[in-house]
């Protein structure tokens, strides 16, 4: 069998300059309008690690990783090869009727690094892990309810979106599911809820990618507590805080004593190649919703436990043993917060550097000055959020780094970049970050004149 005349290198470099107005025209309009307003229009020719360069040769660094996605930076040589070598092997995969070796060999090493939980289900996202737990959790209980935080984000299909706790994602995609939100931390609203008898489970993010907010200390053992007296579930969403981000493997595990009952993870697990997302589970959850041959289908996925997933995530868990990936995104996230840290006192725009490993946010506010506080003020009426995005975009255009603002309406930048930036790469971020604060708090310059561009943006969308 041959292919034809396909030829993917020829295509791309005959059609790969149109890749803007190809995404105007077929995908998602509002995308590149945005990129092109705040000049992230660049066009990236290769990428590597944590960096990726443009046609020029330029050199950028990512912050970003393709929001978690790429937790062992982009074209990871052993994840390559992995999948080079499972596409050679001509695999009788997705057949549907047998059982290959590899998802079992996944699941095996994956719940290793949760020997309380005993089975897995493989899907393809991170909001099918979340749609998966919430099944389960549902099933296992034969209870309606699922109880989860305020700002939560664990996806955007139709059961995940109803734990989701941004109204801006929800907005017009009513009806949802009937579930309840309570604020991160409020253990006397989640007894309150559990009281009534009819949840199933209380999803959660140990660290909340929208601000990057951090269930306080002692919570999450005490939430288990409380769940376990009534009956309900524990499912800890780690789609972007697990396999390293934090400092551990799973961010749960910070906390000693935390066992949920359900684990969702996805993104890093992919090596940045593979869709893949999974949902760990106890064997009485399993045993309930698989409790019969003639519900051996009542849960699945047409690609779930793909040949290509199943080897990337093998290769991914293979190099985070072999590399020491956790114990050094604790030691360079250390490094970073550190260095942030120390701007604190510097800068009056600068609030709050927190987080854990390689999940850090920066948090702006308010400044005392008289000067700053008229600027600020402005922002702030336009639209709660610029001022964040001013940052962002300079840390771009001039200094060739790629961040993101946490959230609609946030004044804080979250970093999540690769698990593998070192030492060099903390320190051009700070050197960069220093920068555009000493613009930020001149007054003047680029900076504000493009704040003055984003108010009149903002007051015209109203």
């Amino acid at each position: 069998m041959t292919g034809g005349g396909f030829d993917l290198r020829a295509l791309l470099a005959e059609r790969g300059g149109e890749r803007y107005e190809l995404h105007s025209r077929y995908l998602n309009p509002q995308l590149p309008r945005m990129l092109r307003t705040i000049g992230f229009d660049k066009v990236y020719e290769r990428a590597e690690g944590a960096h990726f360069w443009d046609a020029d040769g330029n050199d950028y660094l990512d912050m970003l990783a393709g929001f978690g996605v790429m937790g062992l930076g982009r074209h990871h040589p052993v994840v390559r090869k992995a999948l080079h070598d499972v596409l050679d092997a001509g695999l009788a995969d997705l057949t549907r009727f047998d059982c290959q070796p590899l998802p079992g060999l996944l699941a095996e090493r994956l719940l290793a690094h949760s020997p309380h939980l005993d089975r897995v289900f493989f899907g393809n996202s991170g909001t099918e892990a979340v749609e998966t737990a919430l099944k389960f959790a549902r099933y296992a209980t034969g209870r309606p309810r699922i109880v989860y935080c305020a700002h939560a984000f664990h996806g955007l299909t139709a059961g995940s979106l109803s734990v989701n706790g941004e109204r801006g994602f929800r907005d017009g995609f009513a009806p949802l599911l009937p579930d309840t939100a309570i604020a991160l931390g409020d253990l006397d609203a989640l007894e309150r809820e559990l009281r009534k008898g009819d949840v199933a489970g209380f999803v959660v993010e140990p660290i909340q990618g929208k601000g990057v907010h951090e269930a306080p200390p002692g919570f999450l053992r005490a939430a288990q507590e409380l769940l376990r007296r009534h009956g309900a579930l524990l499912i800890a969403d780690e789609v972007q805080t697990g396999l390293g981000r934090t400092g551990d493997f799973y961010a749960y595990q910070h906390e000693e004593g935390v066992e949920p009952d359900l684990v969702c993870v996805a993104k890093a697990l992919s090596g940045g190649y593979v869709p893949i997302g999974a949902t760990l589970g106890t064997d009485r959850i399993f045993r309930k919703v698989y409790s019969s041959m003639d519900r051996v289908l009542v849960h699945s996925a047409s690609f779930g436990s793909n040949a290509q997933a199943m080897a990337a995530g093998l290769a991914v868990l293979s190099v985070m043993e072999d590399e020491g990936t956790v114990a050094r995104a604790r030691r360079i996230g250390d490094l970073l917060s550190g260095r942030l840290k120390e701007l604190v006192p510097r800068y009056e725009l600068l609030h709050e550097i927190r987080g854990r490993g390689l999940m850090i946010g920066i948090e702006f506010g308010r400044p005392s000055s008289l000067g700053l506080r008229g600027r600020w003020t402005m922002l702030q009426a336009a639209r709660k959020g610029l001022f964040a995005q001013m940052v962002v975009v300079p840390l771009l255009q001039r200094h060739r780094i790629l961040t993101q603002v946490s959230g609609d309406h946030l004044e804080v930048i979250k970093l999540i970049p690769p698990l593998v930036v070192d030492e060099a790469d903390v320190d051009r971020f700070v050197t960069a970050f220093t920068a555009v604060m000493d613009e930020a708090h001149g007054g003047g310059g680029l900076m504000w004149d493009f704040g003055k561009t984003l108010v009149r943006q903002a007051v015209a969308q109203r």
